[in-house]
């Protein structure tokens, strides 16, 4: 008899039919081959100790503080350690529980969602010319030919911006910032490129976000994640995607010393309000975005990314967008031209992590890393 380990990422499912499992039986046994580690925050002492007996008598397990059998600690944290099958059993066990214990159920449930749809790669092109990477800025013509190269490369979407939302960045009037993506709207209108791929609009100004929506654009990204209800309006309107990204502060004061009492909880707490918004003015159809750089530290960001795939528990598509940003400067001194390596690193992480939109300044080289990717997890043995 021999052995060796397997990578976790392997799919459990055709690893169990490869060795002969029938597929009632792999289904099964895939949902006991995935450990879930879910943190829970301010758990009462009485609710804990249940808890702990109910993992432990179906072979999960809870960490706790060593006060919390005598009820010493009355709040502490805690870890639930337990499979996909588990959860499913402990998700049901826990409603009849007090304590807090029946919402604690229904939240468990959630976090059995996983990502199974196939990454998709957001081409950025900018017409603005103070965006923080040159390389993505284009007019004209340019621009246009610009779209059709990223379209041959393998993107999926293309997402248009005219105003910079860098930090420190000023911003327009909604007359200019039309203007500038005026002329690329129309090329793209006139030569029907929205019917090879979608198109999104970088933007939070109903005047521009209407006239893109007007002519073949599907997809508004809304960094104020629907502030505008004029917005809200639209998108409900043409029934179009809205990518709703949390941000902490405003363009100008942002990363001025970022501050969160537990940055996971509280973009949390955010997506769950503009999810509700989206839905009252009749939005069906939403992507949400940690929004990394925008009022984050280092460690934020890589909190975020670490931990992305907590947010799948809301049912939505999950975008990451780090693409040459700063916070691989803070790891690697490097500028912006020399990013594209910590570029590709962070968003295969996130990838694995339950991101299936990349926004990228750099759609050849991420659409050859996800099929390298792709192809290191679709091997069995």
């Amino acid at each position: 008899m021999k052995l060796y380990k397997l990578d976790n990422f392997t799919n459990k499912e055709e690893l169990f039919k490869k060795i002969g499992s029938t597929i009632a039986g792999s289904s099964i046994l895939k949902d006991k081959a995935n450990l879930n580690l879910i943190y829970i925050k301010d758990i009462k002492a009485p609710a804990a100790n249940i808890l702990k007996q109910d993992a432990l008598s179906i072979g999960a397990d809870l960490a706790v503080s060593r006060d919390t059998v005598t009820c010493k600690d009355e709040i502490s944290d805690a870890v639930l350690i337990a499979n996909d099958a588990q959860l499913k059993i402990l998700s049901k066990k826990e409603l009849a529980q007090p304590f807090g214990l029946k919402a604690f159920a229904k939240e468990l449930s959630n976090f059995l969602i996983k990502n199974e749809e196939e990454v998709k790669v957001m081409g950025v092109l900018n017409t603005n010319e103070d965006s923080f990477f040159s390389g993505s800025r284009f007019d004209g013509v340019g621009a246009l030919l610009h779209v059709k190269k990223m379209i041959e490369d393998g993107a999926s979407i293309i997402d248009l911006g005219g105003v910079s939302s860098r930090p420190g960045s000023i911003g327009v009037s909604e007359e200019e910032e039309l203007q500038r993506v005026k002329p690329i709207i129309d090329m793209i209108e006139k030569e029907k490129l929205y019917e090879i791929v979608d198109f999104s609009l970088d933007s939070y100004s109903p005047l521009c976000v209407s006239y893109a929506l007007q002519r073949g654009f599907n997809i508004v990204n809304d960094i104020t994640a629907l502030e505008n209800d004029e917005v809200a309006k639209l998108v409900a309107k043409y029934n179009a995607t809205v990518v709703l990204m949390h941000k902490q502060g405003g363009t100008k004061d942002m990363q001025e010393n970022p501050h969160y009492d537990n940055i996971m909880l509280e973009v949390d707490e955010f997506f769950q309000e503009r999810i509700e918004k989206a839905k009252q003015f009749g939005i069906k159809k939403i992507v949400l975005d940690v929004g990394i750089g925008f009022g984050k530290s280092l460690e934020h960001n890589l909190l975020l990314i670490k931990h992305h795939a907590h947010f799948l528990h809301f049912g939505y598509p999950l975008l990451i967008g780090a693409s040459r940003k700063s916070m691989i400067n803070m790891i690697s001194k490097s500028n912006v031209e020399d990013r594209l390596s910590g570029t590709l690193a962070v968003h295969l992480k996130a990838v694995e992590n339950g991101a299936q939109i990349l926004r990228v300044h750099d759609v050849k080289e991420h659409i050859q890393a996800l099929k390298v990717q792709k192809s290191i997890n679709e091997v069995i043995v």
